[in-house]
């Protein structure tokens, strides 16, 4: 058990945590599933992930791909990466446009987060995080005409720190994103820059049994999430009121936030990518959308799924482009299995009809984690010569999906189910049903 724990709230002398690890303390810092998600969980018979293990996992993949590809650091500025390595967030999405976090590990293993000042009691619950320090921010706003200094002050600790826990000759370090004071101060101290994000990608790719376990939990609480959608989408309610159903059902389980808002309804279902607005749905249209939501434990599940409004039955051209994508999505699910290139998955996949080519979505499938990740699939007609041969793994997550619209059309049909890579094949993640009167 996670050593931080141990002064936990105890009955008879036993710690009293959670099913996945965490301490049932009220007041506990770390933020993570509801009473009611644990509940919903147990009752499918679905398995939470065990925390610590999780952490460690990460934390264990990490420094092995450091070792591995030879950098004597790894520096991390991505909210989503620091996730990964800490399982700690503050203020994720604020921290997407203001970078004041940043996360250094080390050949030893050896694991610093800088975080926004007085906020250690945010990551203190996993012993991987060595130690916490603050002042990381370079961007205008919290540097102002500072920045540079701060910056230095940044790259000295690095240095010394890559001294104390690396090889001390090793001066390769891999850094995912970071603002161009950092990047200068850094080269000035005669540093190489290496991709961190390919590091990162690739390592994120390859999911441990409690990261799958997570996952599982994710989905499964989206699923409820668009179940409590799906019951109040009807002529009358606007777009927005349908999307503020989806993001409340994912808050009340302990999710976290949703990535998009591609949510519309009748004549905006085509094109693609439109957002949700104040459109008032009718009767006799589709109402389509992509959750792109970030749910508990930070896990992405993200599935898309296309409804009927009735009363009255779907046109022949609305089951059509219906039927034709969710053949798609299940050809292309069955067709998996690992040591698959991604040019072989990609030409071996459930030809898309030329009549949609034109407003195709924009990967033919991608990788899924605490984001979409790495990979991106494309279709035939966008393989280039670049990112293609890497082969499917056991323990990879891919979202295989598809939207169906004709240009000039009135309608189109998103449709998209997360899997995971097997030992044999492909296991198909999602539950949540087809729409039937589409599929008649």
């Amino acid at each position: 058990m996670n050593e931080h724990y141990a002064d936990d709230r105890k009955i008879g002398g036993a710690v009293h945590v959670r099913p996945d690890g965490s301490p049932d303390d009220n007041d506990r810092v770390e933020i993570g599933p509801t009473a009611l998600a644990f509940q919903e969980w147990a009752e499918a018979g679905l398995t939470p992930p065990n925390l610590d293990q999780m952490r460690r996992h990460r934390h264990a993949r990490l420094v092995a791909a450091l070792n591995e590809w030879d950098y004597g650091a790894l520096l991390l500025t991505d909210p989503l990466n620091i996730r990964y390595a800490t399982d700690s967030s503050n203020m994720q999405l604020w921290n997407t446009h203001n970078p004041f976090r940043l996360c250094a590990l080390f050949p030893d293993g050896y694991m610093i987060l800088w975080d926004y000042v007085r906020c250690e009691m945010l990551s203190e619950f996993n012993p991987m995080v060595s130690e916490v320090r603050d002042k990381a921010s370079l961007f205008y706003f919290g540097a102002g005409d500072g920045a540079h200094k701060r910056a230095d002050a940044l790259a000295d600790q690095v240095v010394q720190l890559m001294a104390q826990h690396g090889s001390g000759s090793n001066r390769r370090v891999a850094v995912d994103k970071m603002m161009l004071h950092g990047i200068q101060a850094l080269q000035d101290r005669g540093l190489e820059l290496m991709d961190g994000e390919e590091l990162t990608e690739k390592t994120r790719a390859i999911k441990g049994p409690d990261e799958i376990n997570a996952m599982r939990c994710a989905i499964f609480s989206c699923e409820q999430a668009m179940g409590a959608m799906h019951e109040m989408v009807r002529p009358g309610i606007t777009e927005v009121d349908a999307w503020a159903v989806l993001q409340s059902e994912n808050f009340i389980r302990g999710g976290e936030w949703i990535e998009t808002r591609i949510l519309n309804s009748g004549p905006r279902t085509n094109p693609w990518m439109q957002e949700c607005g104040p459109r008032i749905l009718q009767e006799n249209e589709l109402f389509a959308f992509d959750t792109d939501m970030i749910g508990v434990y930070g896990m992405c599940a993200d599935l898309s799924r296309t409804w009927w409004i009735g009363p009255d039955e779907p046109s022949a051209e609305q089951r059509r482009l219906y039927r034709e994508g969710h053949t798609l999505i299940m050809e292309n699910v069955k067709m998996l299995k690992p040591g698959m290139t991604f040019r072989e998955v990609s030409l071996a996949g459930y030809p898309l009809a030329e009549e949609f080519v034109p407003q195709r979505y924009g990967a033919m499938m991608h990788g899924v984690g605490l984001c979409d990740e790495w990979p991106a699939i494309k279709w035939p007609c966008d393989l280039t010569e670049y990112n293609n041969d890497y082969v499917l793994q056991p323990s990879m997550m891919l979202c295989v999906e598809v939207y169906m619209g004709v240009v000039g059309g009135r309608d189109g049909v998103k449709l998209e189910d997360q899997v995971l890579i097997t030992e044999n094949g492909a296991e198909n993640m999602t539950r949540y049903p087809f729409d039937a009167a589409l599929l008649s």
